[in-house]
């Protein structure tokens, strides 16, 4: 997303509870086992994974590639902040739109309980009409994840 647009961009913004340290639901994101059990895979939708990459430094960048509805999907990005334990900030988009990346940021918080998510996803206004979409998508992830862990 370019910069001139974030200032006018849609937020989509999800919050899950954890029974557990900051630290285990924050690496979750950033290791492939993990994410190929509660973002990707036959576990969350009916996709198959084809290949899963990430370089889990600033500035590094990831590629988790799936099949979905017999089309070849690639989600990329690169991260932009990586905080340990309480925050992360990625760009987030499919390879053959390079220029229509989002942006997520992942707040984790530590409760009495374990922690607290918040997840916020900045997209540009053209794609308001897919937010209800979009955070559908990142909600049911949320529960995998919560399911895993």
């Amino acid at each position: 997303m370019a910069p001139h647009t974030m200032n006018r961009s849609i937020q989509v913004s999800l919050t899950q509870s954890f029974d557990l340290a900051p630290e285990k639901v924050f690496d979750a994101w950033l290791d492939i086992e993990q994410i190929s059990k509660w973002m990707f895979g036959p576990g969350v939708r009916d996709e198959e994974i084809v290949s899963m990459e990430l370089d889990p430094s600033i500035g590094g960048k990831f590629s988790f590639v799936v099949i979905r509805n017999g089309q070849k999907i690639n989600h990329v990005g690169s991260y932009i902040e990586i905080q340990r334990p309480n925050k992360l900030v990625f760009t987030w988009g499919i390879d053959y739109e390079p220029e229509e990346e989002s942006i997520v940021t992942i707040t984790i918080t530590s409760t009495t309980k374990g922690c607290e998510l918040t997840l916020k996803h900045q997209l540009d206004p053209k794609w308001q009409k897919y937010s209800r979409q979009t955070k559908n998508g990142w909600e049911h992830m949320l529960n995998k994840l919560h399911e895993l862990l």
